[in-house]
C-alpha cells in the first residue's frame, strides 16, 4: 500500500531534499505520493521536474513516485482552506507531514555588524547571527503576524482540519524549527511576534512550544507521532536576494571554517540537513526514542553526517496551544463558507 507525504515549502533548499531522501528511502515495490506544495504554479513544475529526475538518477522502477501539488500561501486562510478542501477531496489518509515553512521579514544585513561580530568570534557569529536585520510590525492580510501566520499558525491550521486524514494514515508530523528558537526570541505578550524584530526566530520558537504542548494528544487520542527537528545550518535560498559573488563564497568559507573549528551544525548542503527531518519519519523507534526532545542534524568535521539530540525549555508552552486553540475556534467560524477549488491541471 502506498504512502502520502505532504511537504510545505517543497520548492526551498531543503523541502526538496527531504522530498530526495523520501524517495531514496521508498522501497521499489512500494509507492509514494508527494504532493508538492507551493504559490505558485511554474515553481510547482519546476520541482517536479527536479524530483522526476531524481527518480530517473536512482533507477528507481516507473510508477513508484506519484507526482501531485496543491497551490497555498499560509499567510492567506482562504489559501489554506483550499489546500484543505483539495487534500481532503483527493485522499482518504495522509502517512507524512512536513511543515517546512520557513518565511521571513527580513530588510537586509547590518555588514558593519556582521563584520565585527565575524572579527570577534567567527565561530558564533555563522552560528548564531545578529546581524540580519527583520521588519517590525508587518501583518498578513489576515491582519495576523505575518511570520506567526506563516509559520505556525496557517500550518497549524492545516493539520487541524487535516486530523482524520493524518489518524487513518497513522501520521508522522514533523515540524521543522531552528537552532536559533531560544526562550529570549518569543514574548507571551506578543505570541503574533508583531512587535519583534526577531520574528522569524520567535516562530521557531513557538514551533517548538507547540510541539510540546501536543505530541502527546495526537499520539494517544489520534495514533499520530509528532517529532520537531531543526536542520543545521546550511544554504538557504531566502537570504540570496542580499549576496553577492563574493559575499556568498565569504558566506561558505566561513561555514567551512566554522566545522573545522569543531561545529557540528555547519551541515552547509541541504541534503545533509535534510537528515533529521526523514531520520524521524523512518528510522527513528517511536516507542524508544523520546517526542520531547528536539531532533537536530549534524555534521562531523569530516563530513559524516548524524543526529545530535537537545532539551527544550516547556516555559510558555501551555498559553502557546492555549492562544492556538482559542485562534483555530476563531478561523474555523469566520471561514464557514469560504471554500473554492483552485486546482489548474498540469
Amino acid at each position: 500500500m502506498g504512502k502520502v507525504a505532504v511537504i510545505t515549502g517543497t520548492n526551498s533548499n531543503l523541502g526538496l531534499n527531504i522530498a530526495y531522501r523520501l524517495i531514496e528511502k521508498t522501497p521499489e515495490d512500494d509507492i509514494l505520493t508527494i504532493v508538492v506544495t507551493s504559490r505558485t504554479l511554474p515553481r510547482v513544475k519546476e520541482v517536479i521536474n527536479l524530483l522526476k529526475k531524481k527518480v530517473e538518477q536512482l533507477k528507481k522502477p516507473w510508477g513508484c513516485v506519484i507526482y501531485d501539488y496543491i497551490l497555498v500561501d499560509f499567510t492567506n486562510m482562504i489559501s489554506i482552506l483550499n489546500a484543505w478542501y483539495e487534500l481532503n477531496n483527493n485522499y482518504q489518509e495522509i502517512n507524512y507531514f512536513y511543515v517546512n515553512a520557513a518565511q521571513g521579514v527580513y530588510d537586509g544585513i547590518d555588514w558593519f555588524g556582521a563584520v565585527r561580530e565575524v572579527m570577534a568570534n567567527p565561530l558564533k557569529a555563522v552560528t548564531y547571527p545578529t546581524y540580519k536585520i527583520q521588519r517590525v510590525g508587518i501583518k498578513s492580510k489576515d491582519n495576523m503576524g505575518l511570520v506567526f501566520q506563516a509559520n505556525v499558525f496557517g500550518p497549524y491550521y492545516l493539520i487541524h482540519k487535516l486530523l482524520p486524514h493524518l489518524s487513518r494514515g497513522k501520521a508522522k508530523i514533523v515540524w521543522i524549527s531552528s537552532i536559533m528558537s531560544d526562550a529570549k526570541y518569543l514574548s507571551l505578550t506578543d505570541i503574533e511576534l508583531i512587535k519583534s524584530d526577531c520574528s522569524y526566530e520567535g516562530s521557531k520558537r513557538l514551533v517548538d512550544l507547540l510541539h510540546l504542548s501536543t505530541y502527546k494528544d495526537l499520539l494517544n487520542k489520534h495514533d499520530i507521532n509528532q517529532y520537531v527537528v531543526h536542520p543545521g545550518i546550511f544554504t538557504s535560498h531566502s537570504f540570496y536576494q542580499f549576496l553577492n559573488v563574493f559575499t556568498y563564497y565569504g558566506m561558505l568559507m566561513l561555514f567551512y571554517f566554522a566545522r573545522l573549528l569543531g561545529s557540528h551544525w555547519h551541515n552547509i548542503h541541504g541534503y545533509k540537513a535534510a537528515n533529521a527531518p526523514v531520520y524521524v519519519t523512518h528510522l527513528a523507534n517511536p516507542t524508544f526514542e523520546p517526542h520531547h526532545i528536539k531532533y537536530g542534524s549534524a555534521t562531523s568535521i569530516d563530513g559524516m553526517e548524524y543526529i545530535e539530540r537537545t532539551e527544550i525549555d516547556p516555559t510558555g508552552a501551555n498559553d502557546v496551544y492555549d492562544y492556538m486553540e482559542k485562534k483555530c475556534k476563531e478561523w474555523d467560524e469566520k471561514l464557514k463558507y469560504q471554500i473554492k477549488p483552485t486546482r489548474i491541471p498540469i
